[in-house]
């Protein structure tokens, strides 16, 4: 069997082989080591580990976002040295709900890979279930990973702004209702949303015990954000790309396909202060 939305704890720990790739990618974004130091301490044995910052990003320029997607040749150094072959089964975890994880499921995707699943519940109910775990660092032989690139997969912020307001594109914000009214701003320079988004945070995609709702629970919370605009009207954005791929996941496992990612999202589009900003709830009259 192929997994390519997500797996449990139990599928997992019962059928994976030689030819499987579980790759942690616990993270912090107020310390970047942190995800390392815990893989190092204890993982899900045979994992390897990602960092968002050092593997799942390229490199900031001050104007394109905090994790900018890296390019297509070097994901796919990162996919080799990871291990990542043509017929592997990936799975990607992290600390708990799958926020960081969900960015390698995305861009595994986004390179033609398939076969990748997210850990539903992550290291938190792996680690509630009482199942083992190693320590150190337990390092796979490269391969060479041959990307297939779905562009489609990808709108960049000039088509962000060639769309707006063209009464068909319809961008969704996977961060919390604070922020994306503007209330509140930890992160990023400036307060406030792409004018016309409609907001989903993405935690409302998970329950109390941080695994994903049913798929017609899913379906339903989506179909009440988008309105009138099918599926494919949708761009998703977040503050920087990763929140967002939760969301992009959430809505495949809803049988809604996965609409395109604007990866540089709101830090890229806020760094230019010409560029109009919203705040207050979105309006359902926003972008048709």
């Amino acid at each position: 069997m192929t997994y390519t939305t997500l797996i449990s704890t139990a599928a997992l720990a019962a059928e994976a082989g030689p030819d499987w790739v579980t790759v942690d990618c616990r993270f912090d974004l107020g310390n970047e080591h942190w995800g390392r130091e815990q893989y190092l301490l204890s993982h899900i044995p045979g994992a390897v580990y990602a960092s968002l910052s050092g593997d799942l990003a390229g490199p900031r320029t001050g104007a394109n976002g905090r994790h900018p997607l890296p390019s297509v040749d070097a994901l796919a150094a990162t996919f080799s040295r990871l291990g990542i072959g043509s017929t592997s089964q990936v799975v990607v975890y992290d600390q708990n709900v799958g926020l960081h994880a969900s960015r390698l499921w995305w861009s595994l995707r986004y390179l033609g890979h398939d076969a990748v699943a997210l850990l539903d519940g992550g290291w938190a109910k792996w680690m509630s279930e009482g199942r083992p775990v190693r320590a150190g660092e337990e390092p796979r032989a490269a391969t060479s990973f041959m990307p297939s690139p779905k562009p489609r997969m990808v709108t960049r912020i000039e088509d962000v702004q060639a769309r707006m307001g063209d009464g068909r594109t319809l961008l969704v914000d996977a961060r919390g209702a604070d922020r994306f009214e503007g209330r509140t701003e930890p992160i990023d320079k400036v307060a406030g949303h792409i004018p016309g988004a409609r907001n989903h945070y993405y935690m409302g995609n998970t329950g109390p015990d941080g695994t994903f709702l049913p798929p017609d629970a899913l379906r339903a919370n989506f179909e009440g954000v988008l309105g009138d605009h099918a599926p494919g009207d949708v761009v998703m954005y977040c503050g920087s790309g990763v929140s967002a791929c939760h969301n992009l996941l959430a809505m495949e496992l809803a049988g809604l396909g996965v609409p395109p990612l604007y990866p540089g999202s709101w830090s890229e589009w806020s760094a230019d202060p010409s560029r109009p900003v919203e705040t207050g709830p979105a309006s359902k009259k926003a972008n048709g």
